[in-house]
């Protein structure tokens, strides 16, 4: 987390990822993402998004396509 990091809601982490508000919070109820508790608020890293959707970022695989749309 960067020390000018803006601290996101629950609501506000969920439409930047463009998920449901229920995803978000399954993922901090199983630890799966670092969250602030402020009291009982509860508020996401901007920087903390940015990582989780590096991590799982998933390279394609390139191929040589031969004729007719077949895999050669």
């Amino acid at each position: 987390m960067n020390k000018n990091d803006r601290l996101l809601t629950v609501e506000e982490a969920a439409e930047r990822l463009g998920t449901g508000v229920r995803f978000i919070r399954r993922l901090i109820s199983e630890r799966r993402i670092r969250y602030v508790k402020l009291g009982k608020h509860v508020r996401i890293a901007d920087s903390v998004l940015t990582a989780y959707v590096e991590e799982r970022t998933v390279e394609p695989v390139r191929t040589r396509r031969g004729g007719f749309g077949l895999m050669a």
